[in-house]
């Protein structure tokens, strides 16, 4: 399957360090972050990949190009006049998507099996899935109340007591969900997993996984310490 990374904002939690750098190329241990993130793609055999960049857009094409020395197929949509939020770059790049695919943001880190993700979401024949986490609020806010692989509930900006579970950074969305977003201006991509769980209509597949992310300065941090445990590791 597909898989779009979004990755146009500003990171303005991580300055200075992305005063002149887009939080894709951040270096870590010797390699941009994005290169991690199409390395853990690659080893689950997903090679088709949609970047939708925006903020330092030439920076990232410049350092990846079309992905063949990374052994991946890269293609670029571009937000030109104005960040349009995840949900609008995700509009914007319509032409390039397939009947259906991946999302995950430009900063998660997510070592779980894409395909048995792929698999749960094509049985259920549903239209859009997220992966969810139970996190207790221990990396993050908690944001999801999920049962039974629905997710009944998502919001991420009124959290309540009873939301044990977070979005993991990875979903699964058909194509013609994206007719619910609106043209050519910003959107959130939240708010269409908001619809959608309203409506009984946003399945939940829950990992145990636990996610890594870069977007504040612990992320950060706790994503290097990751990376150097799992070279020791091989080591």
């Amino acid at each position: 399957m597909q898989c779009v990374i979004l990755a146009g904002g500003l990171a303005t939690r991580l300055r200075p360090l992305t005063e002149n750098t887009p939080k894709s190329l951040i270096m870590i241990l010797g390699k941009p972050f994005l290169q991690y993130q199409i390395e853990l793609l690659k080893s689950q055999s997903i090679t088709e990949i949609v970047l939708c960049v925006g903020h330092f857009a030439e920076k990232i094409v410049n350092y990846f190009a079309d992905g063949s020395k990374f052994g991946v197929k890269l293609t670029y949509s571009f937000e030109t006049h104005q960040l349009l939020g995840t949900g609008g770059a995700l509009k914007n790049a319509a032409s390039h998507l397939q009947s259906d695919f991946f999302v995950m943001y430009g900063d998660s880190y997510l070592p779980i099996n894409f395909i048995t993700v792929e698999n749960f979401f094509r049985a259920a024949k549903a239209k859009a899935c997220m992966v969810v986490y139970k996190n207790n609020a221990k990396y993050d806010k908690s944001n999801v109340i999920y049962r039974d692989n629905l997710v009944l509930k998502y919001d991420k900006n009124n959290t309540t007591p009873d939301m044990h579970y977070i979005d993991y950074g990875l979903s699964i969305l058909t194509k013609d969900i994206l007719t619910m977003l609106p043209e050519n201006s910003p959107a959130d991509l939240a708010d269409l997993f908001k619809k959608l769980a309203h409506k009984n209509e946003l399945l939940g597949y829950e990992t145990t996984e636990r996610f890594y992310e870069i977007g504040s300065q612990i992320g950060l941090q706790d994503f290097t310490q990751y990376i150097n445990n799992k070279a020791k590791t091989r080591a």
